[in-house]
């Protein structure tokens, strides 16, 4: 299996809802590292995984939708806490959209799998992984 990770970063505001949440059900803002690594068996006809260039653009548009944002008040996450492991679903199936549109190249349509990591800091993160 080969693998190419890009990466970015977004900075959110959002609050939860629950007990558990202790003082994060207060409006709180978070940064994010953002991982997302591209999967597949074989290499294309030009020796790689997918183009790099593609994968960082889109990535950085995804980011761009969220960054600056409070997400409590963003329509699609209505009723949800946007948890690190939401946010990092969330991210993964943005991007598979964005491959079956085409937008990482005719290459990208042979990956097999995307896993995304939300970096909350430097001892905790979350990740989702799909295939594609």
């Amino acid at each position: 299996m080969f693998t190419v990770t890009v990466r970015d970063h977004m900075m959110i505001a959002h609050s939860f809802r629950g007990e558990m949440f202790g003082p994060a059900q207060a409006l709180h803002g978070a940064t994010f590292v953002v991982d997302a690594e591209f999967r597949r068996e074989e290499l294309d006809a030009d020796g790689v995984v997918v183009d790099i260039g593609a994968a960082s653009t889109e990535l950085k548009a995804i980011m761009g939708r969220f960054s600056y944002k409070n997400l409590d008040d963003e329509p699609a996450f209505a009723g949800v806490n946007t948890t690190t492991e939401v946010l990092a679903r969330t991210v993964a199936d943005l991007l598979v959209e964005r491959i079956h549109a085409g937008a990482l190249g005719a290459g990208a349509r042979a990956l097999t799998g995307i896993k995304v990591t939300l970096h909350e800091s430097h001892v905790a993160w979350a990740s989702y992984e799909r295939s594609i």
